[in-house]
């Protein structure tokens, strides 16, 4: 049986990445405001095709440093809440050794500002020279994560924003 387990693992491969980039984009009439971090982290277990992607909100820069001040501490209370992160797994079977393209839906759990909302979102995996690339973009509703927009400010920052993340995962040896 030793082999048959040495085997199941070796097929089994995990993947992780450390510098994900997730942006952000609000758009209104006003102003749009943007900001990105590269510390995103990422880590997919092929075997059960389960990923998590996490970033912390304080890595989040913006152009402008009032903008990143109001964000972490009035919105987003990131002393508080300082990571924003997603689990789930993939519904589509993936196979990870062979290169190409898949569209994949991934149901899971999206955690921001201490609220967990059960999620499906759409992304695209790719797999190339042993490592995987993810890529998606999806929207959230700062309603469904009870974060707080001033009214002074409400013309300013979008009820809903835009996210996108994109990595490159690399095999775990």
């Amino acid at each position: 049986t030793g082999c048959v387990l040495m085997q199941l693992n070796a097929s089994a491969q995990n993947y992780t990445g450390k510098n994900v980039k997730i942006a952000i984009f609000s758009s209104t009439p006003v102003e749009d405001i943007r900001a990105a971090s590269v510390n995103g982290s990422a880590v997919l277990i092929a075997g059960t095709r389960e990923i998590v992607v996490q970033v912390p909100i304080k890595s989040l820069e913006f152009d402008r440093k009032l903008m990143q001040e109001h964000f972490n501490e009035n919105y987003m209370e990131s002393d508080k809440y300082p990571l924003a992160k997603f689990k789930g797994t993939i519904d589509q079977t993936v196979d990870f050794a062979k290169e190409g393209s898949y569209n994949v839906i991934v149901n899971g759990i999206l955690s921001v500002h201490g609220v967990d909302k059960q999620r499906s979102i759409a992304g695209k995996l790719i797999v190339r020279d042993g490592a995987l690339q993810i890529f998606t973009e999806f929207k959230v509703a700062c309603a469904d994560h009870k974060i707080k927009i001033p009214t002074l400010i409400i013309t300013k920052v979008a009820e809903v924003i835009n996210v996108k993340v994109d990595g490159k995962l690399n095999p775990i040896k």
